[in-house]
């Protein structure tokens, strides 16, 4: 959708958002749940910031166009799963700069318990800062042993007992300059 809107911003600037999170920011985890011995597995996707748009700044932590999902409450994901999130919050200043800046992304942090590995697939991040006043990029991090270790934007990775799994969605960007 962001590629669709910037190409109609070519011909209708003043009516076109700027770019959004660019990615639907999946997260799938599985492993075995230590209150069962059954295979578990749980997905979610992400909101990010919504871009800037003309009169209005993005919103902070949506999903936006073709994602049109919510997130699951983190007391559910607690519940159902054998995992804790340790925090979930706003990114705090990761949209665009602009006279409408781009809304924030989400940051979080979630690692398991009672699980001795655990695995997680990634799709979050962007190969670039979405806007012409781009927001930050999505990351996604392995913490383990108070050592952060970037991950790639797509893919798996096998997680220790005491990782824990750390995720900034992208922000949106801004509108108009700043």
């Amino acid at each position: 959708m962001d590629a669709i809107f910037g190409a109609l911003a070519q011909a209708l600037p003043d009516r076109v958002p700027a770019a959004s999170q660019g990615t639907m920011n999946n997260l799938v985890i599985g492993g075995i749940d230590p209150r069962t011995g059954r295979p578990h597995t749980f997905y979610e996707t992400i909101g990010g910031g919504m871009g800037g748009r003309p009169g209005k700044p993005g919103l902070n932590g949506v999903h936006t166009h073709t994602t049109n999902t919510l997130n699951a409450p983190v007391e559910v994901l607690e519940t159902a799963y054998p995992l804790r999130v340790e925090r979930y919050e706003l990114w705090e200043g990761s949209g665009g700069a602009g006279r409408f800046p781009g809304g924030w992304a989400f940051a979080g942090t979630s690692g398991s318990w009672g699980i001795g590995r655990w695995w997680a697939s990634l799709g979050t991040g962007g190969p670039a800062p979405p806007g012409a006043w781009p927001g930050k990029p999505g990351e996604d991090l392995l913490i383990l042993d108070d050592r952060e270790t970037r991950l790639p934007r797509k893919g798996t990775v096998e997680v220790p007992a005491e990782g824990v799994i750390s995720l900034r969605t992208p922000g949106g960007g801004g509108y108009g300059p700043p």
